[in-house]
């Protein structure tokens, strides 16, 4: 595949490769050089990403205590699975 250099620098990536990226308006790529080739990389910054670390809790003293909740599960009871200190069990 080929994509040619506008005036201004810009180029347009082949439709086959947006839509096997998942690429649409405003998706941010990351261009790094590696030595004489230009490598494009889809930015795997999202949503999710963005807002972790800006909601808070209330009612909940952390993640897990509001986890068991919405499970249904008792204050204090452990995840089967899941280790007190959060690690899984192996």
């Amino acid at each position: 595949m080929e994509a040619t250099v506008a005036e201004r620098g810009q180029i347009t990536l082949p439709k086959a490769v947006r839509d096997a990226l998942g690429l649409s308006k405003g998706t941010i790529l990351k261009v790094e050089l590696e030595g004489s080739r230009i490598v494009l990389r889809k930015s795997v910054d999202d949503a999710v990403s963005r807002a972790r670390g800006r909601f808070k809790l209330e009612g909940f003293d952390d993640t897990d205590a509001a986890m068991r909740a919405v499970r249904g599960q008792p204050a204090g009871e452990p995840e089967a699975g899941i280790a007190h200190d959060g690690d899984a069990d192996r």
